[in-house]
């Protein structure tokens, strides 16, 4: 369950990105690791589909089956690495759109005056 979360709020964060434009800064970096964490979360899908999927019981493949179990660790680990990154430049875009918000003159609060 957790696996499908992660993809999908990196799908939604791909999708916000892309909509946001080539204007906003660091916008190259982030879809490049969005889309490297949406590969590597498929990668470790079809990984764990073969570990379970084959005979743990036959000696021949215990070798291999703990190769693919490391490789898919260590996989797991980068892509939240990579997620970790990805959080970071969010929050950076979230507080630079909120602080270019605020200095936008037709956002800025404006007291009236009473009359």
């Amino acid at each position: 369950m957790l696996d499908v979360a992660l993809l999908m709020a990196n799908a939604s964060q791909l999708k916000a990105v892309m909509e946001q434009g080539p204007n906003l800064s660091f916008y190259t970096p982030i879809i490049t690791l969005i889309s490297i964490s949406l590969c590597l979360q498929v990668a470790v899908g079809v990984l764990l589909i073969f570990t379970v999927r084959w005979n743990q019981n036959d000696e021949q493949r215990h070798r291999r089956l703990n190769i693919m179990e490391n490789l898919t660790t260590c996989l797991v680990f980068i892509i939240v690495v990579i997620n970790i990154f990805i959080t970071l430049s969010a929050i950076d875009m979230y507080a630079v759109s909120m602080f270019v918000g605020l200095s936008s003159p037709d956002l800025r609060w404006t007291a009236q005056s009473p009359t």
